[in-house]
């Protein structure tokens, strides 16, 4: 295949890279479900298990199997919401941080996620990268999107590999190197989508139950968009991805407050930040693939 074709040979693909499970299904699942529809190959790196989740949901906090062995049961979900969203997965391995609390903030846990060097802790994504090879690679902002620090390092260790696995001197026993050719950052929880929704609930005579915020250096802001995806045909299939994590999401809870109908009216889209992109793009973009299937392939992405 020359470096002239304007399609990679074979399907796209795609990685996101997560923190915990139920992340994957609480953040760009309904793009994920359209682009799986499509044809695109997807993946999801979890990089931990969740060890130290709490249990979200009133209806299994105490459920004995759960108290007994949390680790297990969320392997369970991660593996049911997989199937729901058509995805392959692999697990980093990492074991959660938790959320600290009090003030001063704890230490946090000897060996967990967030304490990890983040050049070595990276080999295992670079790994990732190399045997999948995606073409586009999502994760979270710098501050993790919420300051949880397994959010945060999962932002770093995805910089990280993004740039290593392209590198051939580094990490030779992981195979050839791989440049993915764009990176995005998720951004659907921000100002404009919470307005809007709250415009369609207040003209149907609905009582918004979530403020939308305000303040443009909030981590929801949206002064960063650039990329906004229509998926909201995959809305039902995001929901039955994020119920697959009985333990984490309360079914009667706030992330299914507001209707399905109101959220297609008032915000069809998930949406991006595109930080990296080795391929020609015009902003703003509605598709993750955007330069990558219209344009001239680089000899680097040539499969």
């Amino acid at each position: 295949m020359s470096a002239m074709s304007r399609h990679p040979k074979g399907p796209l693909r795609l990685l996101h890279v997560h923190a915990h499970p139920d992340d994957e299904s609480s953040k760009g699942a309904a793009t994920t479900a359209k682009y799986v529809a499509e044809g695109v190959e997807v993946m999801v790196a979890t990089c931990t298990g969740g060890e130290r989740g709490d249990v979200l949901n009133p209806a299994l906090a105490d459920d004995p199997r759960v108290l007994a062995d949390l680790p297990a049961v969320r392997r369970e979900e991660m593996a049911r919401a997989a199937e729901v969203l058509g995805i392959r997965h692999v697990w980093l391995g990492f074991v959660d941080s938790g959320l600290p609390e009090g003030d001063p903030l704890p230490p946090l846990p000897e060996g967990c996620f967030a304490v990890q060097d983040v050049a070595t802790a990276a080999g295992r994504l670079v790994k990732v990268m190399r045997d999948f090879r995606p073409h586009v690679v999502t994760t979270y902002d710098e501050r993790g999107g919420y300051p949880h620090p397994d959010h945060v390092q999962c932002h770093r260790i995805t910089m990280e590999a993004f740039s290593a696995a392209a590198d051939p001197t580094l990490w030779p026993e992981h195979g050839p190197a791989w440049q993915a050719a764009k990176l995005y950052y998720h951004m659907s929880f921000h100002r404009r989508r919470y307005a809007a929704l709250e415009t369609v609930m207040h003209e149907q005579g609905l009582t918004p139950s979530t403020p939308a915020p305000t303040r443009d250096e909030d981590p929801f802001s949206d002064g960063r968009l650039t990329t906004f995806v229509r998926c909201d045909q995959y809305f039902e299939v995001r929901d039955e991805a994020l119920r697959a994590h009985a333990t984490q999401i309360d079914p009667e809870g706030p992330w299914f407050a507001v209707p399905l109908a109101v959220q297609r009216a008032g915000w069809p889209t998930e949406d991006y930040q595109l930080v990296i992109s080795k391929v020609p793009t015009m902003i703003p973009e509605d598709d993750l693939f955007t330069g990558l299937r219209e344009v001239p392939l680089m000899p680097e992405f040539i499969i």
